[in-house]
């Protein structure tokens, strides 16, 4: 169990290096949460890791519903 901990923790920092080098931290955090597209991309690179620099190059598109006026 720990080996895997370990194993799944160093996976994660990989896939956050991964989202940094592609620049996906630039814009503002409160931006990025507004953007569903940009958070899950984000996330989805981060998850997959390693795999990023194997050529995966994951992207999500999303629309979020327009408030009412």
């Amino acid at each position: 169990m720990r080996i895997s901990s370990v194993v799944l923790l160093i996976w994660l920092v990989i896939g956050a290096v991964a989202a940094g080098q592609r620049h996906y931290y630039d814009r503002p955090v409160k931006d990025q949460l507004k953007d569903c597209s940009r958070s899950g991309t984000i996330a989805v690179t981060v998850i997959a890791g390693p795999l990023n620099y194997l050529g995966l190059n994951p992207k999500i598109s999303c629309k979020m519903p327009e408030p009412s006026k």
